[in-house]
């Protein structure tokens, strides 16, 4: 028995990156005996057991033969006989197939090493074909790996529209592409990842929603860069740059999809496109199961983002209706989120990231006035039963009229 570090912690340690987890290759073992040892079994699929003291993972080293169609279309070999070469040349990218002995030595049999050094992510073999997660997954790398000058070598974005046309990727379940997106959104830069997909022909496939966007020109008195597809890429990316949660992220991905519907008459306005991408939104979340709370915050933030950038010019009662809407006095937290997804949308704009946007601090300030007036005050005064809420709420719409009265800062 001979046990190997592999796949992340390699790399990562190569490039000088932290390694946040360690995975194992274990050769010339079999599953009794690892669980002899102490080892704790967990794989389902193939043998994957947990080490007695640092619970890092170990699997046992195997081979893999294309079984039927989808990233679950394989038979797995596990055995005493698989040698770590065979393992590695099963892997996706030969960035992710070097390994380490315990005395720390390289193995490195595809040249994953001079990849690293020339930032490319190339294909391992031909069989990276075989598996429809791997497209998903090398988009993810190099949303990644971006910022450090990486790119994907051609002969494997080759390989990755051949797979998107021979319907290879169409056999993906909701439940992957999620799991790939929702890890890709909380990248560096997530736009690298959908534009990567794009250029294979895969976003198209999995997500039309959003691929739909790229070429739907908007006014370039708002939008320099034009292309809606972009404004999208560059409101996620803004997304990033604050370090926002993955539901402001999604909801940045999300809060323009209706422009895709906008008639070529009207082009380049876009009137009404809130509420036509409402559906969009819905058909998107509920076809990739997005969690509940990121979906409830792309509607929001669809529905209500061009009333934000308005703020300043909406009427008392209107701003009351807004943040009633938006259930703001509750849930001041998702609030304080769908504001930062608005202004991600209004920084996402070619050489307006910088912007003077006071919007959010006007809204803010409309929730502080309106958290300070208090039911007691209320009865109080004397009021009871349904009058109490009537009362309460003409207190507050007085209060946002003094503020839409105070001079900006």
């Amino acid at each position: 028995m001979r046990r190997y570090l592999v796949g992340g912690a390699v790399r990562d340690r190569l490039l000088q990156r932290p390694v946040h987890e360690r995975d194992w290759v274990v050769t010339g073992a079999t599953p009794d005996e690892m669980v002899a040892l102490g080892y704790k079994p967990v794989g389902k699929d193939f043998p994957v057991f947990l080490h007695p003291t640092t619970k890092e993972e170990h699997a046992l080293a195997r081979t893999e033969r294309k079984s039927g169609r989808g990233y679950q279309g394989f038979t797995v070999y596990a055995a005493p006989d698989v040698t770590l070469e065979d393992d590695l040349i099963r892997r996706d990218l030969t960035v992710n197939a070097m390994a380490e002995d315990e005395q720390g030595a390289l193995i490195d049999p595809h040249g994953g090493c001079a990849d690293l050094n020339a930032r490319l992510l190339r294909h391992v073999s031909d069989a990276f074909a075989e598996d429809p997660v791997r497209v998903l997954r090398i988009a993810r790398f190099h949303s990644r790996y971006a910022e450090l000058g990486f790119s994907i070598a051609p002969e494997t974005m080759a390989l990755m529209r051949q797979m998107v046309d021979n319907g290879e990727v169409d056999h993906l379940t909701a439940e992957r592409v999620w799991k790939e997106t929702e890890r890709a959104l909380m990248q560096p830069q997530p736009s690298i990842y959908f534009t990567t997909l794009r250029e294979c022909g895969a976003l198209k496939r999995l997500m039309p929603e959003v691929d739909a966007l790229f070429g739907v020109p908007q006014p370039p008195k708002h939008h320099p860069e034009v292309d809606t597809g972009l404004h999208v890429m560059l409101t996620v990316d803004c997304a990033a740059r604050r370090n926002a949660s993955l539901a402001v992220r999604v909801a940045a991905l999300c809060h323009d999809f209706g422009k895709a519907l906008t008639p070529a008459e009207v082009l380049p306005s876009h009137y009404g496109h809130e509420s036509s991408g409402v559906p969009l939104v819905e058909a998107y979340c509920a076809r990739l199961k997005v969690p509940a709370d990121c979906r409830e915050l792309a509607l929001h933030v669809c529905r209500e983002h061009l009333m934000v950038h308005q703020a300043r010019e909406l009427t008392p009662g209107t701003l009351m209706q807004l943040l009633e809407r938006l259930d703001a006095l509750r849930r001041p937290s998702r609030f304080e989120e769908f504001l930062i997804a608005c202004e991600c949308d209004a920084r996402g704009r070619t050489g307006l990231e910088d912007r003077d946007y006071p919007q959010p601090d006007y809204l803010r300030e409309a929730l502080h006035r309106l958290q300070a007036v208090q039911v007691s005050e209320v009865t109080r005064d004397g009021y009871a039963g349904a009058a109490i809420g009537a009362e309460l709420r003409t207190r507050r719409i007085k209060v946002l009229k003094a503020l839409r009265e105070t001079p900006p800062p």
